[in-house]
Formats: structure tokens, sequence, C-alpha cells
């Protein structure tokens, strides 16, 4: 529960002022220890909205500047991932808590450069994975952590669109982006799944990667139409394996554009004494000689329980009264190593270790 004491304000700037930024904005606005004070941008334009909208006195198109003016004591990194590692690197250089928003970087390589900055300056580093916070994701890692699921073997990832190739941003861009819908939508499932099964240890990946629909020209309906399609250099769909330390294997689909009956966002876990599901949420296990499946008569939901609102609190009390984060840099590391197997399998054509 946050300590709403009144004595601490947290001052708090961005760096990137888009669209996520406005989300941490949105939360953060309704609390009362903290104050937004800065923002930097390219784009003038865009900041002048939220500053008018928020109440955010500062207006940069310097990060460095805001930083070396401002001295925020937290930053959100909300740019394009290209630009996370600079952003957060520079951020913490400053004296400033960091919170990056997913993926954690472009490469493992630079998220380690992330961390080696932040604990260098005895700064706090946390990763926006808010789906660790999900009502459901809680309700299958407290199963596993009593031990009700035995040995996790197995989990298996879905994040699939049929047809939901952005047409905004630089989504379609590897080169500011990375990858499409793996690192982009699939590193939300991925990071909860890996989260729930205890965040074992990746030691190898194996994948495959496949572009046959946003690299050209489409008149078909969609809820997304008139893409990129000419800069369009990100996968359409990517599959891939993972094999952890304790002998856990984890699979994941991920798809901007699927020929799939309709959108697919879930996972499940398969034990030696249980499995679970996340959506809708279930533990399936044998009791008293049956096959019984168990589902929670409730769960949290609505505003209180908004998992976006939650990680935004959770970084806050983090920060300033120093309580655990769900989201620390390492997992995010781990996370982003994972992804950087994929896609170095998917180009190899043959699995990878993963150090």
């Amino acid at each position: 529960m946050a300590k709403q004491t009144g004595k601490k304000k947290l001052r708090y700037a961005f760096i990137g002022a888009g669209g996520i930024a406005g989300a941490h904005m949105g939360y953060l606005k309704d609390m009362d220890d903290v104050e937004m004070v800065a923002m930097a941008d390219i784009s003038k334009p865009g900041m002048e909205a939220k500053a008018q909208q928020f109440g955010i006195d500062g207006i940069y198109t310097d990060y460095r500047k805001m930083l070396a003016e401002v001295k925020p004591d937290a930053v959100s990194i909300c740019t394009p991932n290209g630009a996370h590692a600079e952003g957060s690197i520079a951020a913490s250089n400053a004296g400033a808590h960091v919170l990056v928003e997913k993926p954690m970087a472009m490469t493992a390589a630079e998220a380690q450069k992330m961390i080696s900055a932040a604990r260098q300056k005895r700064r706090k580093l946390v990763i926006g994975f808010q789906y660790r916070y999900d009502a459901k994701t809680t309700f299958i890692k407290e199963a596993v952590d009593a031990g009700r699921m035995g040995k996790v073997l197995y989990g298996r990832i879905q994040a699939l669109r049929r047809r939901g190739i952005p047409n905004w941003g630089v989504f379609g861009r590897k080169d500011l982006q990375g990858g499409g819908p793996l690192i982009d939508i699939g590193v939300h499932a991925l990071e909860m799944t890996h989260f729930a099964m205890g965040s074992p240890k990746p030691v190898s990946a194996s994948g495959s990667i496949f572009t046959y629909l946003g690299d050209r020209k489409s008149s078909v309906v969609s809820q997304w139409p008139n893409w990129d399609h000419k800069n369009y250099t990100v996968e359409d769909l990517a599959i891939g394996q993972i094999r952890f330390d304790n002998g856990a294997v984890l699979s994941i689909e991920a798809s901007f554009a699927a020929h799939i009956e309709t959108d697919v966002w879930n996972f499940t876990i398969m034990g030696e004494k249980a499995g679970a599901n996340w959506d809708p949420p279930g533990l399936f296990s044998d009791d008293g000689g049956y096959m019984m499946n168990a589902r929670p008569n409730w769960l949290p939901s609505g505003p209180g329980a908004n998992a976006f609102a939650a990680k935004m609190r959770n970084f806050v009390d983090h920060c300033l009264y120093d309580t655990p984060t769900l989201a620390p840099a390492e997992h995010g590391l781990m996370v982003q190593k994972m992804l950087d197997g994929i896609y170095a399998s998917a180009a190899k054509g043959a699995e990878v270790k993963i150090r």
C-alpha cells in the first residue's frame, strides 16, 4: 500500500513525451507524493499539450539539458527502444532513479550498461513490466511459489494479433525498435510468464521469424490500416523456445499479422503437480481420484487493480520508501537475453547459447 506521508515528494521528469509518457503522467498526477517537473522530447508541440494537461512547467528538446537544470529525483524513459539505453544511462549519471519502458533496451549488452550505470551511481533502475502486477499473474505466481504446481516444466506464451500492425510511431523499423511483435508485444507476455515461473536463468534459445504481410501494401479492412509498409523491416510472426538452467522450457508465439481466427493474449504453465492458465485464470490438477479444475471466484478488477497504475505506484514507493520492486533491472536483462537469443537463432538457423 502506498505510504502517503505528505512529507516527501518525488520530483519526476520524462525523457520522451509521446503516448506512453501520457499514460505515466495520467497515473502519477493523482499521487500526492509526486511532483511532475519536466519533460524532454524532440517534438515541442506534443510536449506543450501535455504540459498544459498535466501542469508541468519544464519543457526541453534536449534531455541532457533538462537533467542538468532540473535535477529530477526520478525519470521515466518513454522513447522508442533505440534510445532507451542512452537516456537511462544519462539519467542515472545525473543522479535520478529510472523507470524504463519495455523492452529494457535494444540488446542485452545495452541493458548491462544501463545496470552498471545505475549501480555505479547507487540509483534504482526498474523496468516497465506491468503485466506482472496483474491479478491473474499474481494468482498463478502465488500458486507456483507455494509449491502447488510442483516443479514447473513448461510454459507456453501466445501474444498474437490477426491484423494489428501499428500505423503510428516507428514500430515497423528494426533500426529504431530492434524488432517487431516479439520485442513489442511478445515482451509483455514473456515477462509475466517468466516471472510466474519463478524467473529461472535462460541458457539457450531457438527461434524463427517471418515477414509476409507488413512489407507490402494491403487493402484488407483492419483496425489499423495504411501502415508504413515501405519502411517495414520487422517480422510479422516470431516463434521461439527458451531452455532454462532448472530444466524448464518456454515457448512463445508473437505476431502483428497472422492468419488466425482471433487475437490471442495468454499463457499456460505445466508443472508436475498442476497446470495453470492466465486467461481465464485457473489451476488444473488431480484430487481425490479426479481431474479437477479450480478457478478463483473473484479477482481484483477495476481502477484500483489496474496493473499499469500498480506499476507506477510501486516505482514511486521503491524510490521514496525503498519498498521492493517487482520488476528489477536484473529481470529486464534476462528478458532481453531471451529476446536477443530468439532473434539470433532466427538469423543463424540454429539454437544459440545464452550467457
